[in-house]
């Protein structure tokens, strides 16, 4: 595990992040919205649920980033919502209680195969829960849907099947989780996912072309 974010980001693995920055470059689209600003606010969210020891209350920071007192009273009410679903939800429950968060994990020389040429990349992730006597892990997202099916337009947009899919290959994992906390409502979202199954593979066909795209790129 790791607390510091810089460190994650300064390795030499390919990351699901180094996938989204490949696409953006190969296939640019419009962008929704202020990309940074949903970016770090995000970072709060994760900071308060799965790490709080690097939130500062009083000076309205996370690990020196400073926030608005409109920001950390939004992240705040969405923590609020996640621990009301969680007396609801016994596994959320279980994993709020029991999951290790921001575990970082990689794999050297993981195998890949695309249209059936076969090749390795050394790869990484950083899971927000991760449980361990289990084996799988998952993900807490913040999304601005405020319906069921606005938030699986979400996972399939912003290709969250494809960052599930990477991180269970990575982790060789056979399920997997996203909680997703609407900004509109507070509603609280959560999708499951099985090796094997349609958003799996979905996810899988996304990554392995990128995959070997950046392979091809990094050749020379």
């Amino acid at each position: 595990m790791t607390h510091n974010p810089d460190a994650y980001y300064r390795r030499a693995e390919v990351s699901n992040s180094d996938l989204t920055e490949l696409k953006n470059i190969l296939h640019p689209r419009a962008q929704f919205g202020d990309k940074e600003a949903a970016f770090r606010f995000g970072n709060l969210v994760d900071a308060i649920i799965t790490e709080p020891e690097l939130v500062n209350y009083y000076r309205l920071t996370v690990d020196d980033v400073a926030y608005t007192e409109d920001e950390f009273f939004q992240a705040r009410e969405m923590h609020k919502a996640l621990r009301m679903e969680a007396r609801r939800d016994p596994f959320l429950a279980k994993v709020l209680a029991l999951a290790e968060t921001q575990c970082c994990m990689v794999n050297h020389g993981q195998e890949f195969e695309y249209g059936g040429f076969p090749f390795r990349l050394d790869t990484r992730c950083k899971w927000d829960w991760w449980l361990r006597a289990y084996h799988f892990g998952g993900d807490l997202k913040t999304t601005f849907a405020s319906s069921q099916a606005e938030f699986l337009d979400a996972v399939d947009f912003f290709d969250w099947d494809r960052s599930r899919a990477w991180y269970m290959d990575i982790a060789k994992s056979n399920k997997d989780f996203i909680y997703a906390i609407s900004k509109k409502n507070f509603h609280i979202f959560k999708l499951f996912i099985n090796r094997g199954d349609a958003l799996y593979t979905r996810g899988r066909e996304k990554y392995e072309e990128l995959a070997f795209q950046y392979w091809c790129f990094n050749l020379y």
